[in-house]
């Protein structure tokens, strides 16, 4: 799977990595674990803020009933009720499941975006937008590779 690091910058990435250091989060693992669980590809997301090429993952076409979880520690995210084709090439979603996923700001080349990670692991799902479908008008955009979907 080809990756690509989101048009954040470094500057970005090691001021949201620092802020995730100083989160405190249920499941904490070292690099070295976290490199043991994940493929390369999930760690790069996940781990370390990357993003996947658009219309890469099989779950942006995915439309069957059940949950995505994440891929980092399996805490439920987000329903198949909520998901829809937004035409941008990732899996998204107009809202997460409750107490499933938190946000900071994310500063990069093209200004301020929201970061979503997941609350539990704080692995790095990809960010949100308010240019969704109602009933929220938010657009969850989420790398395919940071999520594992749960059929019902």
């Amino acid at each position: 799977m080809a990756l690509y690091l989101a048009g954040a910058g470094v500057a970005a990435t090691s001021s949201s990595r620092r802020l995730r250091a100083e989160e405190t989060f249920e499941i904490t693992r070292t690099e070295a674990e976290w490199r043991r669980l994940l493929t390369p590809a999930q760690f790069e997301v996940l781990r370390e803020e990357g993003t996947e090429r658009a219309f890469s993952s099989p779950l942006d076409k995915e439309y069957g009933e059940g949950t995505y979880h994440c891929a980092g520690c399996d805490l439920p995210l987000y329903s198949s009720e909520t998901k829809y084709d937004s035409g941008t090439g990732w899996p998204s979603f107009w809202k997460p499941l409750p107490d499933a996923v938190r946000t900071r700001a994310d500063w990069g080349i093209l200004g301020r975006r929201t970061e979503v990670h997941c609350r539990r692991c704080g692995g790095h799902l990809g960010h949100v937008f308010n240019d969704g479908p109602q009933p929220t008008g938010k657009r969850y955009c989420m790398n395919g590779v940071a999520l594992t979907f749960r059929p019902a």
